[in-house]
């Protein structure tokens, strides 16, 4: 009887050691660095213990979305000592119909909806039915309706099938020892963000921003305790949505920032402070910035013109804008207590009423800004001041010149005095003839008047403009 007993415990052993799994590289640490354009650089220390001559290495903790084609290997350890034969990415996932091909031949279980069992050889399986036998000679022969089958019991997975993404590869040692490899590929489907709460003081004087990256993860894998780089910028690569608690972010308290912010070649880098895990299919949510007090300017702004060509002779009953905008600038400098590159994203503004509760009030979207630039946010149309914009008189004085008649009419109902941008649109080679306000050139075809407009009142702007095309 002992000597039985041993027989079955060395048998178990032996059965146990061929279902052992080719080396697996156990993780010592991981860096992820994020680009906001759909796309992540791994970097993954792993250690192994390598055999003299060839060895097969699995990593099978790898993203669904990599990319295959940037995948490095290399031993830190002894980079001379360890030589890489082959890398694969099986990536051919198990599913029925491919367990079902893998047991043809083979024995199966078969548990249909009302209790039946059905053990037996499999013959052969389409869309519709699977055939079995439980004789191969003799039969009989069954045809089971899929639609009717509750389980199929297989005795085991059998080789060639894998159930996650796997990187092989096949390695060449010179020596027996443990090795501390860096694994590096680059992975589709890991994005980030940023968005900004700005709360604007009752007497819209100052605002305070809190920023805040949001990171989304959709590569397939989780990344565990990570160090978090992000980077700000447009790289150049060959061209091959969820929802946020809005009104909490704007009232939370101040925070601490997480990330530290250098440059980093032509881009910007923030790297936060903390180890972090990032959950596959998850969005986090991290602390980026929260600035009080930062000084802030209103502006009223019409742009009354609605076409983009010049009219020519068709200028009778042209509609307008009758729409002022509303903008809030601020600048992002180290005396307004910014004056950090901030990265593209959107900003919600928000405004405290009379009773000390935050009312939503636009919101709008920042590109990559350096430091010390105006930030300038189109918040809305203003309800009680409204634009008025006519061409008076138009005048061909030749094949290719025209002279032009402008009046613009702000009328304000505000109870207090307004200044309004108006912004004023030129065409071909142009020239102002007369006006009754001074202007200023913005570009080579626009312009600028600033007008005040009193309490309750109007203010009206004319001017006459000649174009030669």
């Amino acid at each position: 009887m002992k000597s039985l007993a041993l027989v079955l415990v060395f048998l178990f052993i032996v059965s146990f050691i061929k279902t052992l799994p080719a080396n697996e590289m156990i993780r010592k640490e991981i860096d992820i660095t994020i680009y906001n354009q759909d796309i992540a650089l791994i970097r993954d220390l792993r250690e192994i213990k390598l055999e003299k001559g060839k060895n097969i290495v699995k990593v099978s903790d790898v993203p669904s979305r990599i990319d295959t084609t940037s995948v490095h290997f290399k031993s830190l350890t002894k980079t001379q000592d360890c030589r890489i034969i082959e890398q694969n990415f099986e990536y051919d996932l198990v599913n029925s119909d491919k367990l079902l091909n893998k047991y043809i031949d083979q024995e199966i279980k078969v548990i249909t909806r009302d209790n039946a069992i059905y053990k037996g050889y499999l013959l052969s399986y389409d869309g519709r039915h699977i055939i079995i036998s439980q004789n191969r000679t003799n039969g009989p022969i069954y045809m089971i309706d899929r639609e009717n089958i509750r389980d199929i019991e297989f005795p085991q997975l059998l080789e060639g099938l894998i159930t996650r993404p796997t990187l092989v590869w096949e390695i060449e040692s010179l020596d027996n020892n443990m090795h501390l490899i860096e694994l590096s590929y680059l992975t589709r489907g890991i994005n980030w963000q940023a968005d900004y709460v700005a709360n604007i003081s009752k007497d819209e004087k100052i605002l305070s921003l809190n920023g805040w990256v949001t990171i989304d993860n959709r590569s397939g894998v989780s990344y565990e305790y990570a160090k978090v780089k992000l980077i700000a910028g447009e790289i150049n690569l060959e061209k091959e949505a969820y929802k946020v608690d809005e009104l909490k972010m704007a009232i939370m308290a101040e925070t601490l920032p997480q990330f530290e912010e250098k440059s980093f070649f032509e881009y910007h880098m923030y790297t936060l402070t903390r180890k972090a895990t990032i959950k596959n299919n998850q969005t986090k949510q991290i602390s980026l910035l929260s600035v009080q007090d930062i000084p802030m300017e209103k502006r009223y702004v019409y742009d009354g013109k609605l076409y983009r060509n010049y009219y020519f002779d068709n200028w009778k009953g042209l509609d307008y804008n009758p729409k002022v905008s509303v903008y809030i600038g601020f600048k992002n400098s180290s005396d307004s207590g910014l004056g950090i590159p901030l990265p593209k994203g959107k900003i919600r503004v928000y405004k405290t009423n009379d009773d000390d509760t935050l009312q939503f009030i636009g919101e709008d979207f920042i590109d990559h800004t350096p430091k010390d630039e105006v930030i300038e946010l189109l918040i809305g149309t203003t309800f009680d001041i409204a634009g008025e914009r006519r061409i008076m008189e138009h005048k061909k004085i030749a094949n290719n010149i025209y002279q032009d008649t402008y009046k613009i009419i702000i009328r304000n109902h505000k109870e207090e005095p307004i200044k309004v941008s108006i912004i004023e649109h030129q065409w071909g080679d142009w020239k102002i003839l007369k006006s009754n306000y001074k202007y200023k050139k913005i570009d080579a075809y626009k312009i600028e008047y600033v007008v005040e407009v009193p309490e309750n009142g109007e203010k009206e702007v004319t001017y006459t403009a000649e174009y030669r095309f």
